[in-house]
């Protein structure tokens, strides 16, 4: 398998689940043979989501991080929790958040930067309501009908 230049695995589920109310761009704390298997696409962050521990660390719990296939008996644990790198003053407006409102905080997308540093893109996020979805269903289909009679009216 073939590391790849650019990462990008998206959590597709997150905006149809969710309303999302801001986004930060947070580090993330990895071992050797996790990193590896990210740059392979070995990954998956659909069911995870982020959650603050009893000293303000902000972690992504459910994250699915796959064995590295050339790793000797020193491989990772592919459910662990992984520590997020915050700056302090986001961590505690996060942590006010969801400790007063309520709301969750999800990843959205797990890249690699320029440098081939792992980050990960996470919102703080507001669970939908079933009419909400449906609703999001409705514009999708008409979004799509309508695209579908303008590109027929121009051929």
């Amino acid at each position: 398998m073939s590391l790849q230049k650019n990462i990008k695995i998206k959590n597709k589920k997150a905006k149809f689940e969710y309303e999302l109310l801001d986004t930060y761009t947070a580090g993330i704390v990895l071992a050797g043979t996790e990193i590896k298997a990210i740059r392979e696409g070995k990954a998956s962050i659909a069911e995870s989501f982020c959650e603050f521990n009893d000293h303000g660390e902000l972690f992504v719990v459910n994250m699915t991080v796959q064995e590295y296939s050339h790793a000797t008996h020193f491989n990772h644990n592919p459910k662990s929790e992984r520590k997020l790198l915050l700056n302090k003053h986001e961590l505690k407006k996060l942590h006010k958040e969801v400790r007063n409102t309520g709301l969750t905080i999800i990843p959205l997308l797990l890249y690699t930067n320029d440098r081939g540093l792992a980050k990960l893109k996470i919102a703080l996020a507001k669970g939908k309501k079933q009419y909400d979805k449906r609703e999001a269903i409705k514009d999708r289909d008409s979004k799509r009908n309508l695209s579908r009679i303008k590109k027929a009216f121009n051929n």
